[in-house]
């Protein structure tokens, strides 16, 4: 991927000796990309954005560097907060003059990633100014083209013609989403509030429209009014709390803790503590719209169906709008869309075949058991925010491990309501449970099994987004701090490996961080070897490792079939001068680990961007194209079982040869 564009400005005004200037650095960020700023924990992970002046004496550098107009987030995979920006970057430096016509030499060094590929892209930018011709941006950077690499580290057979594997996850994630919503839109239809009210809408458009066509254009022009309404309220939500406030509703104590008690609100009432009403006044007058008749009418039908349904719809709905608040501006559409859509579907179909209404259950007491149930479900996601609260402001009072034991609590309570064990005061007491809710008790109770394990340190895999990190737990008997062995009982790793003091491998697999050190111990043990081009910074990169790397065909396959090596890219650590070399490419010297990390993917795969997973044979020939970011482990192992059996398969044309 080619470099940002910079643009680079001084603050008008004299230029003599004695006097200070602002520089301004101005930066294109591409589309579905952003850049990491500058004032944030660089200890966090990710890789803040330096510009680095080369010290001379014709100026001085007064205090540090400003980002202007930086957003904020709160990342639980970093477990903390970052700042960035999207669309432009701007920082200013001011410098003191010290000569006429001084000659400054800055190097921009800087990070941008990507959620929609899920890839991150380390860059190196030149810039010099003198007076006269004022700033410009060096032609021969490490980010304008691929770098070169040195003589020792040759990949014999790479080729260039393979391209980077992409995951549009944007638009998946989304679809998810609105599966949710369209589910959470079906709850609410069978709650006490709204589903008596299908058999009577739907009776009243039979009867009053005067034929069944009539009938069934009412009808759908009720189920679209029902859409529209909720449509609009996303709509507003997303006016009101877009992409940008986002950032603060992700962040700051206070929404999350004003979440954290709307929840708890809606179970408590959905417990039967109380009931959330609109005032009844307000109510009236919108159901007195729905007499005018005509197309008017059937929309204030509509809208009062909505609000008189309000008590056990506004929690649901509610609950969406919240979840969507971290999200893009989209999402409140997207979400209200799916929800309207199964709530409005019912009444319209049911108008149009009205003899399906002989199948609908009659209303009764299994109403308020939905209602009940959404209101465990509710408090379960209030500790959500709680946890978010939790996590920014370093509290350490709801880890992971008590956030678990308070799921498996609720979800074991829900369990014992199910089979009648608990009743609320407003419920009539049952002496027999159904077998509906015998099976639901049976699934609760599952899914409380399934918790279980994660309080010895289970990933929880589909769960990761609504519980804390896994590094938050203080209690793992699943991790073992043994060096793994081979079937064989071999130790997997031939030496001990280089940088193993400031690098590591995830899930304990031992590997090394060296590509000359990998290969030959990958020759050695006539294994493959599995080269990660990794980073500090790489978030999506710690994404991979903690949804894929984890899965237990894939984590088996790297710790037994494959030599693994991790070349981190932003590895900032100096090497011993008789180790740097001059790039083939830029003619530049490369002095760090990550520098000839760097310089070594980008010349030999044409790539630059991290997560990238490269498969190499005995005589350094590509096994497989290499990999990208893709959250799906099936598709890893294939990559990796592919990659396994190409190498035998080539050291057996060897022996024929």
């Amino acid at each position: 991927m080619e470099p940002p564009d910079w643009e680079v400005s001084v603050a008008k005004g004299n230029s003599k000796p004695g006097d200070t200037v602002v520089i301004s650095f101005k930066v294109k960020i591409p589309e579905d990309w952003y850049l990491y700023s500058s004032d944030f924990d660089p200890e966090l992970g990710p890789m803040i954005t330096e510009i680095n002046f080369t010290k001379n004496n014709d100026y001085e550098i007064i205090g540090d560097l400003i980002p202007i107009g930086s957003k904020e987030k709160y990342d639980e995979l970093w477990e903390g907060k970052y700042t960035y920006f999207i669309g432009e970057a701007e920082f200013q430096q001011r410098v003191k003059l010290l000569k006429n016509n001084p000659v400054i030499k800055a190097v921009a060094i800087y990070q941008i990633c990507s959620d929609v590929t899920g890839q991150c892209i380390p860059f190196e930018t030149d810039l010099v100014w003198n007076e006269n011709e004022g700033f410009q941006v060096a032609q021969n950077t490490d980010s304008e083209k691929n770098v070169g690499s040195t003589p020792t580290k040759d990949l014999k057979s790479f080729k260039n013609d393979f391209k980077v594997e992409q995951k549009e996850k944007g638009g998946a994630f989304l679809l998810t989403f609105f599966l949710l919503s369209f589910g959470a839109g079906l709850a609410a239809l069978l709650t006490p509030c709204v589903f008596p009210m299908i058999p009577m809408t739907v009776t009243y458009f039979t009867k009053s429209s005067g034929s069944r066509a009539n009938g069934i254009s009412q009808a759908l022009l009720y189920g679209f009014s029902i859409i529209l309404i909720y449509t609009l309220i996303g709509t507003v939500f997303s006016l009101f709390f877009g992409a940008d406030f986002a950032n603060f509703l992700s962040t700051h104590w206070v929404p999350n803790l004003f979440f954290f008690a709307v929840f708890l609100l809606f179970a408590l009432s959905f417990f039967g503590l109380f009931e959330i009403r609109l005032p009844n006044s307000f109510v009236n007058r919108i159901d007195a719209q729905s007499n005018k008749g005509g197309v008017l009418g059937i929309f204030f039908m509509a809208f009062t169906l909505v609000l008189v349904g309000f008590s056990c719809t506004g929690p649901i709905a509610g609950t969406i709008l919240l979840q969507a608040a971290n999200g893009e501006t989209i999402k409140p559409l997207v979400g209200m869309l799916g929800f309207s859509l199964a709530f409005a579907l019912p009444f319209t179909l049911f108008a149009i075949f009205p003899h399906w209404l002989k199948s609908l259950p009659k209303s009764g007491s299994w109403l308020n058991t939905v209602k009940v149930v959404l209101g465990f479900v509710e408090l379960a996601l209030a500790l959500k925010f709680l946890s978010i609260v939790d996590q920014v402001y370093h509290w350490d009072f709801l880890d992971r491990g008590i956030y678990l034991a308070l799921w498996i609590v609720i979800f074991a309570f829900l369990g014992f309501y199910l089979l009648g064990k608990i009743q609320f005061p407003h419920e009539r007491k049952t002496e027999s449970s159904s077998v509906y809710r015998v099976i639901s008790a049976i699934l609760v109770f599952s899914f409380v099994v399934y918790l279980i394990p994660g309080l010895f340190g289970a990933p929880l895999k589909p769960l990761a987004g609504y519980l804390p990190p896994m590094s938050s737990q203080d209690f793992n008997m699943l991790e073992s701090y043994s060096k793994p062995k081979d079937k064989s009982g071999n130790i997997t790793t031939c030496s001990t490996p280089k940088y193993d003091d400031l690098l590591e491998l995830p899930h304990n697999i031992q590997g090394y961080y060296d590509y000359d050190q990998a290969l030959e111990c990958a020759q050695k043990q006539n294994k493959p070897l599995f080269i990660d081009f990794t980073g500090h910074g790489c978030v999506n990169c710690r994404e991979m490792e903690a949804t894929v790397w984890s899965d237990p065909e894939v984590l088996k396959r790297l710790k037994n079939d494959y030599v693994v090596v991790a070349l981190y890219v932003d590895e900032k650590t100096e090497l011993p001068e008789s180790e740097w070399y001059i790039s083939n490419y830029d003619g530049k010297t490369k002095k760090t680990i990550g520098k000839q990390n760097l310089d070594f993917m980008i010349q030999k795969l044409n790539a630059n961007a991290q997560p990238y997973y490269t498969l190499v044979g005995e005589n350094e020939e590509l096994l497989a194209a290499p990999k990208a970011y893709d959250l799906n482990a099936e598709r890893f192992v294939e990559f990796l079982d592919n990659g396994k059996e190409k190498f035998y398969k080539d050291q057996e044309i060897n022996k024929v040869r």
